[in-house]
């Protein structure tokens, strides 16, 4: 036979070629065991031991199946490479697995960014069986994700509400009084300010934007009768509230941006404290 004629056959029967998978771990046994197993069952199979290697093949090379521990070895790793495998490659195949027995009951957030979820320690056959389900059956339909400006903006009154509710609970700490109206009425502005400070992103470092409603809010604290640690304190209450409506949406946010966006929002915290404490001893 002609090497034309098998050119010509192979073609005709439509050979797929094999499935690759991108395999992230950092316990180096774990790894080289699952990678045989996988190489084994027909795959192809790039590993990588880090979420930072894991995030530099899937800008530079294209997978069908993403293999993820979940803790790498910091708690969401591997939420954040599933992620970009989303964004570069929505119709891969995303598995994670955890070492914690819990996660398969908590994973409900976690669902909607990985197709499955195995718990350490798995069995490889049953790997590669939901591997080769998965792809059989094709990507299911995603459901879109939010970023951190739309989740604040959408949830910027149950936030302020949440604050209230810390801050009523220290009266030992707050001890100025004053109805809800009047202790928040700063609060709006601030999260306007978040949500263009998350949207049109400042580089890594840069000075944060003056804001004129931070040194009024900081002159107005003084004439409230709040000292200076009750600024700071009401400051860091807010961010907790802030990561707590967070916490809340994790079924839906993009955790690509998610990192950034937490730094962003706890610089801008603190430089609208720095504005209001720079005012407040001004004046």
């Amino acid at each position: 036979m002609l090497i034309a004629d098998v050119i010509q056959l192979v073609a005709e029967e439509k050979v797929p070629a094999k499935p690759r998978v991108l395999l992230v771990d950092d316990n180096d046994a774990v790894r080289m065991s699952v990678a045989g197993v996988l190489e084994h069952s027909g795959f192809e199979v790039v590993t990588a031991a880090n979420a930072h290697g894991a995030l530099g093949l899937i800008a530079s090379q294209k997978f069908d199946v993403l293999v993820s521990d979940l803790h790498m070895p910091n708690a969401g790793d591997g939420l954040t490479v599933v992620s970009a495998m989303r964004h570069s490659n929505p119709k891969a195949v995303t598995i994670i697995f955890s070492g914690y027995p819990r996660m398969k009951e908590a994973a409900a957030a976690i669902v909607l960014q990985a197709d499955e979820i195995l718990v350490k320690p798995m069995d490889p056959l049953a790997l590669v069986d939901a591997i080769k389900g998965r792809l059989k059956a094709g990507a299911p339909k995603r459901r879109i994700s939010e970023n951190v400006a739309s989740i604040l903006e959408r949830e910027t009154s149950a936030t302020i509400a949440d604050w209230l509710i810390r801050i009523d609970g220290e009266p030992e700490v707050i001890t100025v009084h004053m109805d809800d109206k009047a202790r928040s009425s700063h609060l709006p502005q601030l999260f306007r300010d978040l949500v263009s400070r998350l949207r049109n992103p400042l580089p890594l470092g840069t000075r944060a934007l003056v804001s004129d409603s931070a040194a009024d809010h900081g002159l107005l604290r003084r004439k409230q009768g709040y000292t200076a640690a009750m600024l700071v304190e009401e400051s860091r209450m807010l961010q907790v509230s802030i990561f707590q409506t967070l916490q809340n949406n994790l079924h839906v946010v993009d955790f690509s941006v998610l990192l950034v966006g937490v730094m962003a929002i706890a610089d801008e915290v603190d430089s609208q404290l720095a504005q209001a404490m720079s005012s407040y001893v001004r004046n």
